[in-house]
């Protein structure tokens, strides 16, 4: 099963790189995105995730009540994408709830940081996807934790997918820089071993990223953005469709993996 699913959120990453972006900014960049995101997933009848925080939720409506009703799945990316409380766990769940009307039953953390899995236990998560089982430099170290699902704190964790052996991400970054040909080599290679695929995305990829002087991302993070990220993506998928992997959610994952623990 391919698990593909995008991190929904107020755009607030030109921050990291000392800009400023006004609150409508950020709200309309992924706003944008996401359109997008759901233009491409009807196009080719895809079902994905939503991880989403309760700041962008509460700036558009009208997309939760699209990504609900078109059969995607919707979590929690947090209440906010730049702070964090352990509060926020229980909170968020339950105001997306009330948003969507949909129950919230997975967890990412913003940018993929540590979370402690007492709390998500506590907070009532059926799922945490929180981690990416590879080593990069400023960011992640986590080479001694499983490459693949495991449970612990009785919640099912779902690491983004990395190759076997070495650990070469599939993330976003990887799917940007990377020529799609070796992409899609190291995708195969992963979801031949694994029997599934965790890759996730964020909407203000589909957008336009690069003016430097506004936003101030280096070239690795701007490399074929905007029209040529939709045009990436739908290739992606068609090539997906092709190898005749089944897309699905989180939430259809978790009933494949209670399957496979009953008999």
């Amino acid at each position: 099963m391919v698990l593909l699913s995008f991190d929904i959120e107020e755009f607030d990453m030109p921050f990291e790189y000392g800009k400023e972006i006004s609150f409508s900014d950020q709200i309309a960049i992924s706003r944008t995105g996401t359109i997008a995101i759901l233009d491409i997933l009807d196009k080719y009848n895809v079902k994905a995730t939503f991880f989403c925080t309760v700041t962008f939720a509460e700036n558009i409506p009208d997309l939760i009540k699209r990504i609900t009703e078109t059969g995607h799945e919707l979590a929690s990316h947090g209440y906010y994408h730049s702070d964090f409380k352990p509060e926020h766990l229980l909170q968020s769940k339950l105001k997306l709830q009330e948003l969507s009307g949909a129950e919230v039953t997975g967890y990412r953390m913003a940018r993929m940081m540590p979370v402690d899995e007492k709390e998500i236990e506590k907070a009532g998560y059926a799922y945490n996807t929180s981690i990416n089982p590879t080593f990069l430099p400023g960011r992640y170290n986590n080479l001694n934790v499983s490459r693949t699902f495991f449970t612990k704190e009785n919640v099912l964790q779902i690491p983004a997918s990395v190759s076997p052996f070495i650990r070469f991400p599939l993330f976003w970054l990887s799917f940007h820089n990377l020529p799609l040909g070796i992409y899609k080599l190291l995708a195969s290679w992963t979801y031949s071993k694994d029997k599934y695929l965790n890759v996730y995305f964020h909407p203000w990829e589909f957008t336009d990223l690069n003016d430097s002087e506004r936003f101030g991302f280096p070239g690795y993070v701007t490399k074929n953005t905007g029209e040529k990220m939709i045009k990436r993506m739908e290739n992606l998928i068609i090539w997906m469709k092709n190898k005749k992997y089944h897309f699905g959610t989180f939430q259809d994952f978790l009933k494949t993996i209670d399957t496979k623990i009953g008999s």
